[in-house]
């Protein structure tokens, strides 16, 4: 009898589990975009939140936690309840801090194992900007003056490691020259900073730096990827330029590992949607960066990838305080 009871009983249990999770979501979701508004993941978090938000059928609000190069955030996702109601709108710094924790001695803010990958949605070369009354006018220009004048330029960034500051680095590796580096809380006040003549550049996502360039204030000088860009198809590759320097800043979807499997489903179709919807889509493009979506299986072994690239450029950049 007290044998069919706690059978009845775990059978029911585990019923209530499955119909809760197929009930998902009841509530409102948090999608911690881990930089302040103005940069790359608010740029592309916002409108994918919208667009998940008419999908799920529940508002997913964006919530901007900025600082440590978006460690601070990220680690807040990692350190969630995996129950689906605060995911993540990580970018490509995702692959560096863990490593830079390690060579720094500090304790990790969050492993690569806490943060399981959903999708990725964007991925694009970063662009080096100066302003557009720089002396430079092309990248060459700027490693020359650099060179003559060691430590004399500066640059900001999203903070130390981040995807400002590692391209930034490898630059200098494959030129043979220093700069100086000013890190900031997020792409948005490093482009300020530039704006405002309190740093001579940035390397950043086309996105944060478009409206600037079409408004006459800024000026790229070259691009980390691989082919022309089409927002900016008169600008050369480093590579083009004569330097081996290649960097991808890529946007993309995490929750905190152990979040239940049909949650995860119900996200990634939400997610899969969101980046397919033309108004999505259509407000990526219009800030420079269009959407490159990669589902689960693929973006999973993306970031793999990823991280082992990024494990050796971080050990060559080395401490950085």
């Amino acid at each position: 009898m007290y044998r069919r009871f706690f059978l009845a009983a775990g059978f029911l249990s585990a019923a209530g589990l499955a119909v809760a999770q197929s009930a998902y979501p009841t509530r409102p979701i948090t999608m911690i975009v881990p930089f302040p508004p103005g940069g790359l993941a608010d740029i592309v978090g916002r409108p994918m939140a919208e667009a998940m938000t008419r999908n799920l059928g529940q508002p997913v609000v964006v919530d901007n936690k900025g600082g440590a190069g978006g460690g601070i955030g990220m680690a807040q996702v990692a350190k969630s309840a995996p129950d689906g109601y605060t995911i993540l709108m990580a970018l490509s710094s995702y692959s560096v801090l863990p490593e830079a924790d390690a060579i720094l001695g500090r304790p990790q803010m969050y492993s690569y194992a806490s943060l399981r990958p959903i999708a990725r949605v964007t991925a694009d070369p970063t662009v080096l900007a100066v302003r557009a009354d720089a002396p430079w006018k092309t990248v060459k220009d700027f490693v020359e003056d650099a060179r003559k004048r060691p430590g004399a330029i500066n640059f900001g960034s999203s903070g130390n490691y981040g995807t400002m500051h590692v391209p930034m680095e490898i630059l200098k590796q494959v030129a043979n020259v220093r700069m100086t580096h000013i890190p900031y809380t997020g792409a948005g006040p490093a482009v300020v900073a530039l704006l405002s003549g309190q740093v001579d550049a940035v390397a950043s996502g086309p996105a944060t730096v478009l409206q600037h360039v079409k408004a006459g204030k800024l000026r790229v000088l070259a691009h980390w990827g691989t082919t022309r860009l089409d927002a900016l198809p008169d600008v050369p590759s480093l590579k083009q330029a004569g330097y081996n320097a290649e960097y991808a800043q890529w946007s993309g979807v995490f929750v905190p590992a152990g979040t239940p499997e049909p949650v995860v489903q119900r996200l990634r179709a939400a997610v899969r949607a969101a980046a397919n919807d033309p108004k999505v889509k259509e407000a990526i493009l219009a800030a420079g960066s269009p959407v490159l979506y990669e589902d689960t299986p693929d973006f999973e072994k993306y970031v793999q990838s990823d991280v082992h690239r990024m494990r050796d450029v971080v050990k060559k950049i080395g401490k950085v305080e």
